[in-house]
């Protein structure tokens, strides 16, 4: 968890992608180990072996630097008792590197680990949980020396602050350039590493890493996504996960056919802690120009607008598109613009990040004034506005909302657990928030008046000017697409 902390005193982006390949390089130096990912632990019990350090990537923040690692992970039946593999070759021509071109020399290349390097020997079961000494003593110094080495040639880190300083009349100048001007595709930062890491297909993903893997050879080898993220109280994140799941289970059991991603999070301390990454998912800024819309990829990627593919993903993304709309509505989660939004390879849209829900938001302004993020790019993808299928996910809206408030005690005891002598900036409104919550699951309207409610909402997301002004603010100050 420390090294996101370090990571964030970073300035530029490269420098922190290279300072976290130099981390999780040293991290390796202590692996394998009997430790495991607790946000997988209750579904594959296992130990992890090494974490790859050049598919780590820090991913696009201002202020903070959360970042997606994959990790090598041994299945096991018994977590205790089963023997944990030595370090290969590799770790430990890594671990006796006195500088850091040895370092470099000694390549992740698998072809020079033979199987037996694999199995463990008996003398190895006692000291197999035993942190290295040259790990522990020498961290931190080969850390800043890969990572003086890695930023030579580097500026001045004073004139980086200077020269990305955001000036705030100037973003406001453009902001109203924009709105002025006519709706056009805006261009993304080319280079952004996290976009790259995320349209990779996940099993060409896992391939690439298994053949280059010491461990790749055993059948018990797996590769786990996960988040890392500091500076964040992740319960608010597990606090909107439970409410996820609970509203999963609502629908289900009403056979409404919405659908819903919870990811699952485990919380290590006040300020950080571990997030399941999703698989197959692509940021909705789709291309790395940002000069594809969600239609314009629909159509590449799955056929012509009535093919049966087509038709199917189109239906995937609507019912998709419902539940979040619901879910941002019900739950009032902000900071929606289209970093947190991603698509995955069936054409379903999924929100992650829950860190501004109920009675918080970004610099507690409320700036983000609309019941939830419909934007006509995504309408574009139901058909029009006067369609059929926009129809459906209004009816889909409609039905999802009198579920959850038929089963409306589930989901408030949640809140009201949580709400009792907690600081959370969710609960900052006090009792009010509960309130607020009960007053949006409209328990006294008929539902002829419900409908005219989901009708008025989506028109008024749908033409929502805080929708389009946070989206423009969040590409000039973070190049968010």
């Amino acid at each position: 968890m420390a090294i996101g902390n370090r990571l964030k005193k970073i300035p530029d982006r490269d420098g922190r992608t290279a300072r976290l390949i130099a981390e999780l390089a040293m991290l390796n130096l202590n692996l394998p180990a009997r430790v495991w990912l607790p946000v997988y632990s209750d579904r594959c019990m296992h130990h992890v072996v090494r974490i790859p350090p050049n598919a780590g990537v820090v991913l696009n923040s201002k202020d903070k630097a959360p970042y997606l690692l994959c990790v090598e992970v041994l299945e096991v039946d018994d977590i205790n008792n089963v023997v944990v593999p030595p370090k290969s070759s590799e770790m430990s021509a890594l671990l006796h590197s006195k500088s850091f071109d040895n370092i470099a020399d000694a390549q992740w290349n698998s072809r020079h680990i033979s199987e037996n390097a694999i199995i463990c020997p008996a003398d190895h079961e006692h000291d197999e949980d035993d942190v290295s000494p040259q790990f522990t003593t020498g961290r931190m110094n080969a850390i800043d020396t890969i990572s003086q080495m890695s930023f030579g040639s580097t500026t001045s880190t004073d004139s980086k602050e200077q020269s990305n300083q955001v000036i705030a009349s100037d973003i406001r100048r453009r902001l109203a350039e924009s709105l002025s001007a006519p709706t056009k595709q805006l261009k993304h930062n080319i280079e952004d590493p996290s976009a790259s890491v995320l349209s990779e297909p996940w099993e060409e993903k896992l391939r690439r890493i298994r053949e280059a893997s010491p461990y790749g050879h055993l059948s018990n080898w797996k590769l786990l996504p996960v988040i890392i993220k500091t500076g964040d109280d992740l319960r608010q994140e597990l606090l909107a996960y439970q409410i996820l799941c609970e509203l999963k289970n609502i629908w289900e059991e009403e056979h409404v056919p919405l659908w819903v991603k919870p990811y699952r999070i485990s919380v290590i301390s006040k300020d950080c802690g571990i997030i399941e990454s999703i698989v197959n998912a692509i940021k909705k800024n789709l291309s790395k120009d940002g000069s594809c819309s969600i239609l314009t990829y629909f159509l590449k990627e799955f056929g012509d607008l009535n093919s049966e593919e087509f038709l199917t993903a189109q239906n995937k993304f609507i019912r998709s598109c419902a539940a979040y709309c619901l879910i941002c509505y019900l739950m009032q989660v902000k900071d929606r613009h289209n970093g947190n939004i991603l698509l995955d390879a069936e054409g379903h849209i999924i929100h992650v990040d829950f860190a501004y829900i109920l009675s918080s938001s970004p610099r507690n302004l409320g700036f983000e004034s609309s019941p939830f993020k419909l934007t006509n790019e995504i309408v574009e993808v139901m058909g029009s506005c006067n369609g059929n299928m926009f129809s459906y996910f209004k009816i889909l809206m409609l039905q999802g909302l009198i579920a959850a408030r038929k089963h409306q005690e589930r989901i408030l005891s949640i809140v009201e657990i949580m709400l009792s002598g907690n600081q959370l900036p969710c609960f900052r409104g006090g009792a009010a928030v509960l309130r607020g919550l009960r007053d949006r699951l409209h328990l006294n309207c008929t539902e002829e008046k419900l409908h005219g409610i989901i009708d008025s909402m989506v028109e008024n997301s749908r033409h929502s000017l805080t929708t389009r002004l946070y989206d423009n603010f969040q590409y000039f100050t973070n190049g968010i697409l």
